[in-house]
């Protein structure tokens, strides 16, 4: 009911109480009605997962991993049982921060380019740190290394990250390996010390500190790497599955019967994981956080170690099928009244997490953002109840360039799974997905494909937005570019491995999609070998060091290349200059005018030899 007359009369009344009225005023504008009275602010934490699937959790039927404070935590929370994301993880981190379909964000890959979050987003990040919290980011980022995609730029203040989808791929600081190596600290690189869970749990704790001592409400995101491969326990956590042994069914398996040492390094991992989890939350108890902390743990994709234990459901990582893209959400918040292991069945999205976090913290939505999903704050607080509405959802595995449609796809409701837009399955029934009914039920998949067709077409025209690197741009410069994101016909060298392999695939190029800002003169410098490394372009790199698990990414030796020449493509310009003896960059200067451009950079030898220069650093002079 609106207040404002009565307001009015009593500050007629009583004049000289203005300015104690209008304190109170500024007061109630931090405080929140969460319908169980008024509250503070409730603190933000958002724990995600990299690669760890809905059955690797003891508490969801999992007889071999050990989690027991994420069984606790399960126990105490509000759990989405039904919740969808997409099957890899670029896609679904795009969606969780932006409340947008994924395919929308221009995120449906993972490389290539295609895994930068659209200048025009907006982060779950920004508009908390817009309402006052101090907003800090731990981890995994995966939506661009670049500006003006990286988390910094994106509404976090605080940021502590490896670089590309994981540690060790190319945009990553050179030779990181799981343990100790250095990461992006608001962008510039910082040696640390331990397992990167360990890590990013660290560097979280002191931004929470931090807020806590200045009375602030923050929003903390933490993106753990792990258990994304290769697999890289502490010991004495893969030591907990030492006895696990291969059923010979795994990618990459060890022989049948023997050791299953990536098994137990995965699960390892998740072990690791749940005890910084259980760390975190007695953290929070020490400095009296929890009670009014919206806690959230959950994953981005479906399990990579299906063959060990599938959660009673069809697919893993990258599947269309419920394995791939169903996975854990628990949400506990004391003052919120979001406790004691109630379980929600109506599925939910999570498209639906940014416009329910809005609802819960009481901030301002962005006037000019209309979110895919729906605040889910009734299902949370009720459970599942009448009236909810019957919702229909969809979720794919693009991977490729450019969207196709009906690839890899789920249209999904509470009871349907349209696989593929052809192949349909009652999930209540058949949660494993082997008994097609399309041919039973046509009506059904009439709707559901008549749903999605609606949703690609109203999707289809943003497919050709584009997102460029910027040059020139004085937040980034100079730029470091990264082979993990040219635009490609295949894929693109994406790891550390691959840059040391060199020319393990014939004409192994592509180009970066740029945009110059400013006009001036610029100066690019073609490398095989990033700065760090320090290292000729022609010249052989000797192994790293191997750390406990599967082999690291630096432990494959670095190959010599044959090389004379180098080539740049840049502003209408193609230059090519002699690579000298020893020489570690070959560095072109030039003027650019401001634009969208392509960025073509290789390098030559005899025989029609080339591949493309893996990283290129350009600087507005």
């Amino acid at each position: 009911m609106p207040v404002q007359p009565t307001e009015n009369r009593f500050m007629k009344i009583n004049p000289r109480l203005t300015p104690f009225l209008l304190l109170i005023a500024a007061l109630a504008a931090f405080f929140v009605d969460t319908s169980q009275g008024a509250t503070a602010k409730p603190n933000v934490i958002l724990v995600i997962t990299d690669d760890q699937g809905y059955g690797d959790i003891a508490a969801h039927g999992n007889p071999i991993i050990k989690t027991p404070h994420l069984d606790k935590l399960h126990g105490e929370s509000v759990r989405l049982d039904d919740y969808h994301v997409a099957p890899t993880c670029a896609p679904t981190r795009a969606a969780l921060i932006t409340g947008h379909w994924t395919n929308r964000t221009g995120v449906w890959h993972t490389i290539m380019g295609r895994s930068m979050l659209r200048e025009n987003e907006v982060t779950l990040g920004k508009i908390l740190g817009d309402a006052g919290y101090a907003t800090g980011m731990f981890g995994k980022w995966h939506l661009g290394d670049n500006y003006p995609y990286r988390p910094e730029d994106r509404g976090f203040q605080e940021v502590m990250r490896h670089g590309g989808g994981g540690v060790g791929q190319t945009p990553d600081y050179w030779d990181n390996a799981y343990f100790d190596g250095a990461y992006f600290h608001n962008g510039k690189a910082e040696p640390v010390t331990g397992h990167c869970t360990d890590v990013f749990f660290r560097y979280a704790k002191k931004f929470i500190s931090k807020q806590a001592e200045a009375g602030k409400p923050f929003f903390a995101y933490i993106c753990t790497n792990a258990p994304h491969g290769p697999m890289h326990a502490p010991q004495e956590w893969a030591d907990l599955y030492k006895d696990l042994q291969s059923p010979g069914k795994a990618k990459k398996k060890a022989k049948a019967g023997g050791p299953d040492v990536a098994s137990q390094h995965y699960y390892g991992m998740i072990s690791h994981i749940d005890d910084n989890v259980g760390r975190m939350r007695k953290f929070l108890d020490d400095k009296g956080l929890t009670e009014n902390t919206i806690f959230i743990f959950t994953t981005d994709n479906g399990t990579v170690r299906s063959n060990l234990f599938d959660g009673g459901m069809r697919g893993s990582k990258g599947s269309e099928y419920d394995g791939g893209h169903r996975v854990p959400f628990f949400i506990h918040w004391p003052a919120g009244k979001l406790t004691g292991g109630r379980q929600v069945e109506t599925i939910t999205s999570y498209v639906d997490v940014v416009p329910t976090l809005i609802d819960f913290c009481g901030v301002p939505a962005p006037q000019s953002v209309t979110f895919d999903g729906v605040s889910i704050r009734s299902l949370l607080e009720k459970g599942d109840h009448a009236g909810w509405q019957d919702r229909i959802l969809v979720t794919d595995s693009q991977r490729v360039r450019d969207p196709i449609k009906w690839r890899k796809s789920a249209v999904m409701t509470d009871r349907w799974r349209l696989i593929n837009g052809e192949e349909l399955y009652d999930i209540d029934a058949d949660p494993m997905q082997t008994g097609d009914l399309s041919n039973d039920h046509p009506e059904t998949v009439k709707r559901l494909r008549g749903f999605y067709e609606a949703w690609w077409g109203e999707l289809e025209p943003t497919f050709a937005l584009t997102t460029e690197i910027y040059l020139g741009h004085p937040k980034a410069n100079p730029a470091t570019l990264t082979c993990h994101d040219w635009i490609a016909d295949g894929s693109t060298p994406w790891n550390h491995t691959h840059i040391r392999k060199g020319d393990d695939a014939p004409d192994h190029t592509g180009f970066w999609a740029v945009k110059v800002v400013e006009a001036g003169d610029y100066e690019v410098e073609l490398r095989r070998w990033p700065k760090e490394a320090d290292t000729a372009i022609t010249a052989p790199m000797a192994p790293g060091e191997d750390v406990p698990g599967q082999a690291a990414q630096r432990t494959t030796p670095g190959r010599a290349i044959a090389v004379t020449k180098a080539h740049l493509n840049l502003g209408g310009k193609e230059l090519t200059k002699p690579i000298k003896a020893g020489a570690k960059g070959v560095t072109f200067n030039l003027h650019l005018e401001p634009g969208q451009d392509e960025l073509w950079a290789s390098f030559t030898g005899p025989g029609n030899y080339k591949v493309g220069a893996f990283y290129a650093y350009v600087k507005k002079l």
